[in-house]
């Protein structure tokens, strides 16, 4: 009689554990879906939460991404945060949004960083280890995105 018990405990612990399950997963969405949280990934990390709520005691910054078409987006970093760091930042919101359109593309970030540079105020961003505030980035900064030749081209235009 005992052993029918623990089995009926078993199976409606592990029903409740999965309703709550359920029931977590359905608030988390319907929160996500408000638009006051719309800069919130779809499926955030625990380091995107912690970034984002970062950013809003001041302890983040917020850097707009111009691309060579144009367009732009933003990320939020960290006030410590290095090249690499915003590098890193980059590509997974590069990756978020190519998923959200086109499904998984794979794509060579060696191939992008070896070709490729971000700039801000005249200067590249080369040295990965550097701090971004010591090219004066700081919160609402615009960095741009820049092959190596265009980046004499933009150079010039400004001066």
């Amino acid at each position: 009689m005992e052993s029918g018990a623990k089995e009926e405990e078993k199976v409606m612990g592990y029903n409740s554990r999965n309703v709550k399950k359920a029931a977590l997963h359905s608030t988390l969405t319907a929160f996500l879906d408000d638009p006051i949280l719309a800069d919130v990934p779809k499926k955030p990390s625990l380091s995107d939460v912690d970034t984002l709520m970062n950013l809003e005691l001041g302890s983040a910054m917020c850097i707009s991404i111009l691309k060579l078409d144009g367009t732009s987006f933003d990320v939020a970093v960290m006030n410590s945060a290095t090249v690499k760091d915003l590098k890193l930042a980059i590509k997974k919101k590069v990756i978020e949004l190519e998923q959200s359109k086109m499904g998984h593309r794979h794509i060579s970030w060696r191939h992008v960083w070896a070709n490729f540079c971000l700039a801000h105020h005249n200067e590249k961003l080369l040295d990965d280890g550097a701090a971004l505030q010591d090219f004066g980035v700081r919160n609402n900064s615009e960095v741009l995105y820049l092959g190596p030749s265009l980046f004499w081209k933009w150079f010039f235009f400004f001066f």
